[in-house]
């Protein structure tokens, strides 16, 4: 190793030699010729140093071995089975992410390190949560101090957001015909189409009493009283939050959320959001989830850190008794024939979203009407699955989970789909989705083609023998 030092130092002094005295010397292309095989030289030196304990390059991106350990080891620990991997597959799998990543920089397609550490923060809480402690942490991971493990996580995620922010802007504008949607459904062989679960259509008349002027009163005096704290005796957000807040998606993190103006939030959380300055506590407001106030914490070009304390005037029984009557009304007048299901559900259902369709729920994965059984909400399940056809169930309490708001329901199956075999018509949404993923992963398969040509890749001899499904050796 020594002697290769010397001769790149030597290499390197002949270099800048030449280039310092090149308007002494006549011949230019002798200057050239010199500098060009002094480079070509240094790089073939440096290639056989580097690759000592490299498995490929990337780019700009060198894979190690250990890289490919550190990977293993965490399948495993997520418990996937050794079986479905191999090194040579886990290795294909990590040029593909260097390779994104490496076109994405070249693109331009920049991921801010704010956007990565706030990431890589959310992983860690939630570690902690999972885990019990930072130390037990340290520990799982073989770290010998918290910035150790953030340096690592902030590297891998970095990585995997440019990986995904090329893989976004490859298919982005891609979109599919209802032509290529039959074409794509007719060349598969019949014993070949694919098999759809039994699914079911389902919709609902909500009644959800409101609280009293009174109730509403006593939760808007009980933020007023938390703002005061932080905002006049010091008072820190974070533990009001975690002690006062009723978002269970929220409270264990101090409210926190990371929010832009296309996050799916109501539309009253965000307008308060955003107009916030940086310190600043909002005054009360109320959303379908209850009350709230926000915490503006950080302003990050298009991007908010905020936290929130939501808490939910609390309903009498008395109201919730009279909601649960007046349904059990309307499931009798249905039952009578005085009306029909979706004409009680536009004129008596407090549901904005479903009332206009007859009660009709909306599958939130597809927005289709149809819900497979397998793949159903447990909650929604539990609801519906004693529910014959063309029978209309008793009132059924729910309690939201975002601040424990209360109302019934009453539900009817409207359609019903045994297990069968892929039909056209029947299942056309499930099928332009199976189409519109086949021709989204054949527009990637050629990038990565015309890309591998274009970007440099270097794959250590050991690994000379593994059969990768993409032409990384350019054969």
């Amino acid at each position: 190793m020594k002697n290769k030092n010397n001769n790149i130092t030597f290499l390197l002094a002949m270099l800048l030699t030449v280039t310092f005295t090149a308007n002494a010397m006549q011949e230019q292309e002798q200057i050239e010729d010199v500098v060009q095989i002094a480079q070509d030289t240094i790089k073939s030196n440096f290639k056989r140093i580097k690759l000592d304990g490299v498995s490929a390059v990337v780019g700009d991106y060198v894979i190690l071995d250990s890289d490919i350990e550190k990977t293993l080891i965490d399948l495993r620990s997520q418990g996937v089975s050794e079986d479905d991997i191999t090194k040579c597959g886990l290795l294909g799998k990590l040029m593909e992410d260097r390779l994104y990543a490496h076109q994405a920089v070249q693109d331009s397609l920049l991921v801010s390190d704010d956007e990565v550490n706030a990431t890589s923060e959310r992983q860690i809480q939630s570690l902690v949560g999972q885990i019990g402690s930072m130390d037990k942490l340290l520990k799982y991971y073989k770290k010998d101090s918290q910035e150790a493990l953030r340096e690592d996580l902030f590297k891998i995620n970095k990585l995997r957001m440019l990986s995904e922010k090329m893989q976004q802007k490859i298919i982005e504008e891609i979109e599919i015909t209802p032509e290529e949607v039959r074409q794509f459904y007719k060349k598969i062989p019949k014993e070949e189409r694919p098999v759809f679960g039994a699914q079911l259509e389902i919709a609902q008349i909500v009644k959800q009493p409101e609280a009293s002027e009174e109730e509403k009163q006593k939760v808007i005096d009980k933020l007023n009283k938390i703002r005061e704290d932080v905002l006049v005796g010091g008072s820190s957000f974070k533990i009001k939050a975690i002690i006062s807040s009723e978002d269970e998606g929220s409270r264990s993190n101090g409210g926190f959320y990371k929010i832009k103006k296309e996050t799916n939030f109501v539309k009253e959380f965000k307008d308060v959001a955003f107009s916030l300055k940086e310190g600043e506590v909002s005054e009360p407001f109320e959303t379908q989830f209850g009350f709230h106030i926000i915490y503006l914490e950080k302003i990050k070009g298009q991007e908010r850190d905020v936290r929130h304390i939501l808490m939910a005037p609390k309903i009498s029984d008395e109201r919730l008794e009279e909601a649960r009557l007046e349904l059990e009304k309307i499931r009798q007048r249905i039952l009578d024939g005085e009306l029909t299901f979706a004409e009680a559900a536009l004129n008596f259902s407090d549901q904005k979203e479903t009332k206009y369709e007859g009660g009709q729920l909306r599958n939130p994965q597809d927005f289709s009407t149809k819900f497979e059984l397998t793949k159903m909400q447990p909650e929604l399940y539990n609801q519906v699955r004693d529910i014959k056809d063309n029978e209309i169930s008793m009132p059924i309490l729910e309690v939201e989970q975002q601040g424990g708001a209360k109302k019934y329901k009453i539900m009817k199956i409207t359609n019903r789909y045994d297990e069968h075999v892929a039909d056209f018509a029947q299942d056309y949404t499930k099928i332009q989705e199976l189409a519109l993923t086949q021709k989204r992963v054949d527009a990637i398969q050629e990038w990565m083609v015309e890309h591998i040509n274009d970007t440099y890749v270097s794959i250590n001899k050991d690994n000379k023998d593994c059969e990768f499904k993409n032409n990384w050796f350019k054969k």
